[in-house]
């Protein structure tokens, strides 16, 4: 039941970004002006037939956040029964998300980029943790972890926290346009990270390996994506598709980050699971009574 509805944020939470996304890129981040209410409404009786235009993304962007924070609370409550790192888990989740439902709406009343900067950040890292709840509620996450020696512990985590870093490069370039850190962050990213995927996929670890495989795929396509998102925005060059080509080009580069982000989690946290990767010793034998006759 836990990983089911772990399973089931961590989809809405990417549905989330996406419309998250969609927001920022259409320009539609103070299509309605108040806020906990929408144009005087309670947020949930807003009327359909009112939803068009830019209020459509960002009233959208809402209610699902707060299905989003419905469903956090009640997989919160099925790893309070857990215990242990389950129940922790649970409680960071509640609080990442009712911060992030709080800076959503301050972004709307106050009017400062800085908060848009930090929801956009604070998005993914509570995607990162729904997909952490996911993975230690599922029965794989039960199978040994093999071939991670301390060393490649320690790169898996900087290659996790490499991928967050870019993220909120990315937030930085959205919001103030900040090219070149990104630019930067872009190339840490693609030189390290394939390095240490590279070493994942030797290990042969049953989740591990096979994600590390996907994680390199996403980042081929992440490539592309971010190549040509930097010429929609940056450049005069021709894009086929126009508007709605440069619209879907920067929330799939999004979107892909959430997934690369994720993959590396998870490889990040086989790799510093404790206790269940120690090598098989072989039996000692044991010791033998002599008789000594007299």
């Amino acid at each position: 039941m836990a990983h089911r509805l772990a399973l089931t944020t961590v989809a809405a939470t990417f549905v989330l970004i996406l419309f998250g996304g969609l927001v920022t890129n259409t320009g539609a981040a103070l299509a309605v002006p108040d806020w906990p209410t929408t144009f005087g409404h309670t947020m949930f009786f807003y009327p359909w037939s009112q939803m068009v235009g830019g209020i459509f993304y960002e009233h959208s962007h809402r209610l699902l956040g707060s299905l989003v924070g419905l469903l956090t609370i009640a997989l919160a409550a099925l790893l309070w029964r857990e215990g242990g790192r389950l129940r922790t888990l649970g409680l960071v989740m509640v609080v990442a998300v009712v911060a992030q439902g709080i800076l959503g709406g301050l972004r709307v009343v106050l009017l400062r980029e800085t908060l848009a900067i930090v929801h956009g950040c604070l998005a993914q890292a509570f995607f990162a943790l729904a997909v952490i709840a996911a993975l230690l509620t599922s029965t794989s996450h039960r199978l040994p972890v093999q071939g991670f020696d301390p060393a490649l512990r320690r790169l898996t985590v900087a290659a996790t926290l490499v991928i967050y870093a870019q993220i909120v490069l990315g937030a930085l370039i959205t919001h103030a346009g900040y090219v070149v850190l990104h630019l930067a962050g872009a190339a840490a990213v693609f030189v390290f990270v394939p390095m240490v995927t590279a070493r994942l996929r030797r290990t042969n670890d049953a989740i591990a390996a096979p994600v590390a495989s996907v994680l390199v795929m996403l980042l081929g396509v992440q490539l592309l994506l971010g190549v040509g998102s930097f010429f929609a925005r940056f450049t005069s060059v021709w894009i086929p598709g126009g508007q709605l080509t440069m619209l879907l080009l920067p929330v799939t580069h999004r979107l892909v980050a959430s997934l690369i982000l994720a993959s590396a989690v998870i490889a990040a946290v086989r790799a510093v699971s404790t206790g269940r990767d120690e090598p098989v010793r072989a039996p000692q034998p044991r010791p033998t009574l002599r008789l000594v006759r007299g």
